[in-house]
């Protein structure tokens, strides 16, 4: 590498902590002699690091320091020596912590401490008298606590035990973990610092300068391309919304309308428009969201579906149950209202919306979710037409390998479900289902059998899969660092 070239690339602050680095690879030390301050020659160090010059290493260890109490010891003796100092005579407990001046606190440390350690005896009339071992005692404890601060790991044996006991006392000792910094020059650093660093360098330009072209044979600081810069979250949508606002677009382009309504529907609209029968299992509690109070039915429509149930289905028709209130639970609803007020045809339309379902939630359910929902109508239009439908969307939706299964469907007739396949996990997961309105839904709506062909795929498993999530939840659970990360639709 060239080193003139690399010299040029040195920022200020490199340049004021580089020159250091040879006698100093402490960050304390730096910090001394090059007065900056300790972010500044953080900066200046990962700068030079970037640039191969220096390995910055990064330690931590547990140092050893005085609490607030062994601070006042230090100064005015450990209380066992100031109990043990005034036993010139046998004294009893109060007159001892009076002329000692002891807490309470203390004077029972005292008693436990020098009693085990033969120090003191208790004599007649609840008197303390001091041993002759009591006479000759020494405080290492004193001499350990003159010697802090102290790193843990460098203590020899009798300094362990002196440690483990202090601890055990109030605010005597506290043991805080310091982050040390070590600088090491690389090769090619070493190699740097032997030759003379360029000076005056131009940092940039500004007005002044321009207007006295005191630029001009001078040279500029070498734009260095290659550091590391943070990485800057701009403001966007979150990304569900995001990705609804790119499946709107697409259908938009391939020319459909959308189509909007409430959330909340009587079960006529929900159900019994879509051949549903009433005493299917999805209309029980268990499987739908009912809301307190009752609909009004349609009366240009009421009599045709209660007689395409009855002569359908076999079973008596009920009023009440299609004019209760639900949650919807598809946005097929949207589909059955607005082929109720179709006039001109061929048409398309879509709707991307939220519904709801009394679901368990786990890793692939919400009992609150996003469909895509979708209907064309056209005389001449065939199932062929439908899955090209299906294939054009996924793949603007970033998928490219779809396959298609036969199922069933209360209101379709043929039906399938759409797989789409996930490298990652390697496997193919089900989206949802589609298939042409049966005629038992089109003729009452309509007025006539013509070919509507439908779909409402999950529209959060499609979410989901695209951006990698392993459980839907994970949708909505508001993680700052997921939605600052999560990668946009393309």
């Amino acid at each position: 590498m060239n080193l003139e070239k690399l010299a040029e690339k040195l920022h200020p602050l490199e340049k004021k902590v580089f020159p250091v680095l040879k006698s100093k690879n402490n960050l304390k030390d730096i910090e001394k002699e090059t007065k900056l301050s300790e972010i500044e020659i953080t900066r200046a160090l990962q700068w030079l690091e970037n640039k191969d010059l220096v390995k910055v290493e990064h330690f931590e260890k547990e140092i050893i320091n005085l609490g607030e109490n062994g601070q006042r010891y230090l100064e005015d003796n450990l209380p066992e020596k100031r109990f043990l100092s005034v036993l010139k005579n046998d004294l009893t407990l109060n007159q001892i912590k009076d002329k000692a001046k002891l807490t309470k606190e203390e004077i029972n440390i005292c008693l436990g401490l020098l009693k085990r350690k033969g120090f003191i005896v208790f004599a007649l009339g609840n008197k303390i008298r001091i041993t002759d071992k009591g006479k000759k005692a020494n405080f290492p404890e004193e001499e350990f606590l003159k010697k802090l601060p102290l790193n843990i790991e460098k203590l020899n044996d009798s300094e362990k035990d002196l440690f483990k006991e202090l601890k055990t006392r109030k605010d005597i000792v506290i043991l805080e973990k310091e982050k040390t910094t070590n600088v090491k020059l690389t090769k090619l650093g070493k190699d740097l610092s032997k030759i003379k660093l360029p000076e005056n360098l131009l940092e940039g330009l500004n007005s002044k300068i321009l207007k006295s072209e005191s630029w001009r044979n001078k040279k500029f600081r070498r734009y260095d391309v290659e550091i590391n810069v943070p990485k800057i979250y701009p403001g966007k949508r979150h990304f569900v919304n995001e990705a609804k606002q790119n499946a709107k677009q697409i259908w938009l382009d391939m020319g459909f309308k959308e189509m909007t309504g409430s959330m909340i529907n009587t079960a006529f609209w929900n159900f019994d428009s879509l051949f549903v029968p009433q005493d299917h299992p999805a209309r029980e509690m268990q499987d739908t969201f009912f809301i307190n109070g009752h609909g009004k039915l349609p009366k240009e429509f009421l009599p045709k579906i209660k007689k395409q149930h009855e002569k359908s289905w076999n079973y008596k028709w009920s009023e009440d149950k299609a004019e209760k209130l639900v949650l919807r639970t598809h946005t097929t609803v949207l589909s059955a209202k607005t082929l109720s007020k179709l006039k001109e045809f061929p048409a398309k339309f879509f709707a991307i919306g939220r519904n709801y379902r009394n679901e368990a939630l786990d890793w692939s359910h919400l009992f609150e979710f996003n469909q895509t929902e979708g209907i064309v109508i056209d005389p001449n239009a065939n199932f062929r037409h439908l899955l090209g439908y299906l294939k054009a969307f996924f793949k603007k939706m970033g998928y490219d390998k779809i396959r298609f299964r036969p199922a069933y469907f209360p209101y379709t007739e043929p039906s399938v479900e759409i797989d789409v396949y996930i490298p990652e996990r390697k496997t193919w997961i089900e989206l949802g289902g589609a298939g042409i309105f049966r005629p038992e839904v089109v003729k009452p709506l309509l007025g006539k059998d013509i070919p509507v062909l439908a779909w409402g795929p999950g529209f959060d498993r499609i979410v989901m899969m695209y951006n990698k999530l392993k459980d839907i939840r994970d949708l909505y659970k508001n993680d700052l660092k997921q939605l600052k990360e999560m990668k946009s639709w393309i």
